[in-house]
């Protein structure tokens, strides 16, 4: 396919930082680790591993965003992308060029994740091969997320806007609390928005309740397939321009 060179190409940009890829990595493990000692010394039952380890893994897609973004902010500053756009590729090609070497990042980051947790105490089954392929899923929008910043913004303005971003998916997830413990308006505006469906869609399909799972993935589809629309639509009109 036309995309697989320009894709490895920025396979090759996303590791030449491998200081951002160790922190995207290890920052999800450390915090697992914290929270694990914090539940042994509690007297009720906040963060016991079954329900910590998917919003840990949710949680460390943001570096992802991160990631995405700053790769095509990095490219539009330094001009890079006006010289390939002699090339017969067109706007979505260049977004999955984009988006695909950042999948094997994602990837990586679950599998170290759930071996972190495994050492504290998860369970193996079945229901997580489930749950790679359903935070797989979710990692995607995280990835859109990240292009479409990329797309109308500097590298620089993209980690300004991490930085607000990351405490946005931290408070809204229901990672670290559960929403009911706040409801009102609160949860309405944490349920509007992608981030506690994907905690929910990954803790659904962990726990094999699957019932649970289908709503609460649908939105993080839906919301995927807006964000990845919006970025190629918003990537040919830079193209144009």
């Amino acid at each position: 396919m036309r995309y697989f060179a320009f894709a490895s190409r920025n396979r090759k940009e996303i590791f030449r930082d491998p200081l951002n890829l160790l922190f995207g990595i290890g920052l999800p493990v450390v915090m697992m680790w914290l929270f694990s000692i914090m539940q042994k010394n509690m007297p009720f039952d906040l963060y016991n591993i079954e329900k910590l380890t998917p919003g840990i893994i949710v949680f460390s897609f943001s570096f992802i965003t991160l990631f995405s973004g700053m790769l095509i902010g990095r490219d539009r500053s330094s001009s890079f992308l006006m010289r390939i756009f002699a090339s017969p590729m067109s706007a979505s090609d260049y977004i999955v060029g984009y988006a695909f070497p950042l999948l094997p990042v994602a990837t990586l980051q679950i599998i170290v994740c759930f071996i972190t947790a495994f050492f504290f105490g998860l369970s193996f089954n079945a229901n997580i091969l489930l749950t790679i392929v359903v935070l797989i899923i979710i990692a995607m929008f995280y990835i859109g997320l990240g292009l479409l910043l990329g797309t109308y913004f500097t590298d620089k303005q993209v980690g300004g806007i991490f930085a607000i971003f990351i405490n946005i998916t931290t408070w809204l997830s229901g990672t670290w609390f559960e929403l009911d413990m706040i409801g009102g308006v609160f949860k309405t505006i944490a349920y509007a928005l992608p981030f506690a469906h994907a905690v929910d869609a990954t803790r659904a399909a962990l726990a094999g309740e699957y019932g649970d799972l289908v709503v609460p993935l649908l939105w993080v589809i839906g919301y995927t397939i807006v964000i990845f629309v919006i970025a190629v639509t918003g990537f040919k009109k830079k193209m144009k321009s």
